[in-house]
């Protein structure tokens, strides 16, 4: 397939989804079908994910893809990937910034919590895997003060983009609307297999719901 076709069936198949939320009965009023023209508008036709949401959803994707490396520097050691202190260090920083970012830390925090919740998704995945196929574990471990630094530069693009999609996050159809058309596109133009499809599922749970 190619990368113009590829794109075509992602627009296809994020649309459909997207009217599948939008119009949950055959008998829908005509009025339900506006929200579909303006997804089908919003598509954009760059690297990233489709919609309004686009760029949060991608920085979520990143997220959980460092999680991987997050994984395997602990994979084998006795660093444990339940660390509640160091999660509530985490909140309790991004709360910090969200007020200088203007956005409500409360909901900052909320957010925050689903990304960790997905990222230990990831790490216990893989854990699993390796634990079964030890010919899949990694060979080296990555220095995780390093990976911290990472994790610290994107939660301050994350905050900005709450902030940026407040707009659209704060009307509940068309947020659900957007997250499906930027989840849908992203799990297919990044290749997301069941296990960061599954923690992706959980770290947007709460965009449609945080100010």
């Amino acid at each position: 397939m190619s990368k113009r076709t590829r794109r075509i069936a992602v627009t296809a198949l994020t649309v459909a989804g997207a009217i599948s939320l939008t119009v949950p009965q055959a008998t829908a009023a005509p009025h339900a079908a506006t929200p579909n023209a303006e997804v089908a508008s919003s598509a954009v036709t760059t690297a990233g994910s489709f919609g309004r949401l686009g760029p949060l959803t991608d920085l979520v994707v990143e997220r959980l893809l460092v999680s991987d490396d997050v994984a395997a520097s602990k994979f084998g050691t006795a660093s444990p990937i339940e660390d509640p202190v160091r999660e509530e260090q985490v909140l309790q920083q991004v709360r910090a910034q969200a007020v200088g970012a203007g956005v409500d830390p409360e909901a900052a925090a909320v957010f925050f919590r689903d990304q960790i919740t997905a990222s230990k998704v990831v790490q216990k995945g893989l854990f699993a895997r390796w634990t079964a196929h030890p010919e899949e574990a990694p060979t080296t471990r990555p220095d995780l003060a390093q990976i911290r630094v990472r994790l610290d530069q994107l939660t301050t693009a994350l905050l900005g983009q709450l902030k940026a999609t407040e707009g659209v996050r704060a009307q509940h159809v068309p947020c659900t609307v957007q997250l499906v058309l930027a989840t849908t596109s992203a799990t297919v133009l990044q290749d997301l297999d069941g296990l960061h499809r599954e923690a992706l599922g959980s770290a947007v749970r709460s965009t449609c719901a945080a100010r």
